[in-house]
């Protein structure tokens, strides 16, 4: 960027908007005084100088790319939604670009290209930045390969950040160099700049290869799994690496309730780091003082063929491809998407073929329910608020909790109408069946369809 961003507030008009010039542009602010934080009372306003003060960092992870807008337009606690195409009443300025997306929609995204680009972001209520891992001149070849270690509930921050280690070893080994950040919700990413001439596919492909040696190389706190029944420890997201999927991008203010910052850190300062150093209140310090730790980031673009040889001697020896998330068409050579305690075994010599639904019983509805002893634990809008109503439920039930495995604790990501919203359940095959509790009222019931309604 190179300039420096320039404020100038003028008196709140009776809209109660606020007009910034920034960049040498003029950005209006509308409700500064809303409060986005209710814990730690943080405004929009708090927001938006937040993201003046580390705007370099900010547009070196999230800049010149097309970005999916996920706006809280109440704030971290409200609901929110994401929002790909850019809105029709926008500056003149503000750049966009045509995507194509899997389902064969396309839509013109909005593309941050300055500080004021920035603003006018987080005036619309994005708390976080969500680019795509592509540049706006070319669509077609990622520049950037994303490492995301997903721990499972549970799963200690120095499980995590072992596993961090050992993928910087494997990057290492295949002659990549990998620029750590705090995800600023519960893990960690590694994001690795790559020479433009690879496919998505082929991306992804890489990013499979990578999570099963890293998997190899820590096999009792790293998996490369995609079912969570055979998941432990951190998972590896390879599928970060699909068309058309975003990750919070550096410096990213996370929608949790202390304002956690996806902070990027060197590698000899994460070993101890802990997550609750980053926040809105400390970040911008932290950048004054020290700089941005990440910006080496576009100076170390490396080549994505060592990974692919190794893709492909895994392929030789029987690892095929992974599965790719549900809403993706069926890839060549995908294993079957159904989750391996449900799959059909093979037919025994005289043996009897299963029956249809195996795995699966019929209720009273007609409708198919899992045979497996499950309880719901909560819905909620946000992961976070999910996680902490199963955080109760163990309180409650601490003899029981102690005694599932990772696996048995289900936390997935369900599509509404226009968000996500997060559902857990609790696998109890593992506890006697004299100890096992009943189904309780959820610890959060969050309706995703009362809107509609």
């Amino acid at each position: 960027m190179g300039r420096r961003a320039r404020r100038r507030y003028r008196s709140a008009m009776p809209d109660k908007s606020e007009i910034l010039e920034v960049a040498g542009r003029k950005v209006s602010v509308s409700n500064p005084d809303k409060v986005f934080f209710a814990g730690p009372g943080y405004t929009k306003r708090d927001l938006v100088s937040y993201y003046l003060a580390v705007a370099d960092g900010a547009l070196r992870g999230a800049g010149a790319r097309p970005m999916a807008m996920k706006r809280y337009v109440n704030g971290a606690e409200g609901e929110y939604f994401f929002q790909k195409r850019a809105p029709e009443s926008r500056p003149e300025w503000l750049r966009t670009v045509e995507l194509s997306f899997p389902s064969g929609r396309t839509a013109d995204e909005v593309v941050l290209d300055d500080a004021a680009g920035l603003v006018w972001v987080v005036n619309l209520g994005c708390i976080d930045l969500n680019p795509h891992a592509i540049r706006a001149d070319d669509l077609d070849h990622p520049d950037e390969l994303r490492v995301d270690l997903d721990p499972m509930p549970g799963v200690p921050w120095d499980d995590i950040r072992r596993v961090a280690l050992v993928a910087r070893e494997v990057l290492v080994d295949h002659g990549l160099v990998g620029w750590p950040k705090t995800s600023g919700s519960r893990g960690i990413h590694i994001n690795v700049r790559v020479e433009r001439r690879w496919s998505f596919d082929q991306v992804r492909r890489a990013a499979v290869a990578l999570a099963r040696e890293i998997e190899r190389r820590a096999p009792s706190i790293a998996s490369s799994k995609w079912w969570k029944e055979e998941r432990h420890g951190v998972f590896i997201d390879y599928n970060q690496n699909a068309k058309d999927r975003t990750v919070a991008s550096a410096y990213s203010v996370r929608p949790v309730p202390d304002a956690r910052v996806s902070a990027p850190v060197t590698w000899d300062e994460l070993p101890q780091c802990e997550l609750g150093d980053f926040t809105l209140a400390t970040v911008p310090a932290r950048f004054r003082e020290i700089g941005d730790p990440g910006a080496g980031i576009d100076d170390a673009v490396g080549s994505l063929d060592a990974l692919l040889e190794l893709s492909a001697r895994q392929e030789r020896e029987g690892m095929g491809d992974a599965p790719w998330p549900p809403h993706y068409a069926k890839a060549p050579g995908e294993p079957p998407r159904v989750m391996p305690s449900r799959a059909r075994k093979p037919v025994a010599d005289g043996g009897a073929p299963p029956e249809p639904d195996a795995g699966r019983s019929p209720s009273s509805t007609g409708r198919r329910v899992s045979i497996k002893p499950l309880i719901e634990i909560a819905r909620a809008a946000t992961r976070e608020e999910a996680l902490a109503g199963f955080e109760r439920w163990s309180a409650r039930h601490a003899t029981v909790a102690a005694q599932l495995q990772p696996a048995d604790i289900l936390v997935d990501g369900m599509r509404g109408r226009y968000t996500l919203w997060y559902r857990i359940r609790v696998n109890l095959e593992h506890v006697p069946e004299a100890e096992r509790p009943t189904q309780e009222p959820l610890e959060v019931d969050y309706d995703p369809w009362a809107a509609m309604r």
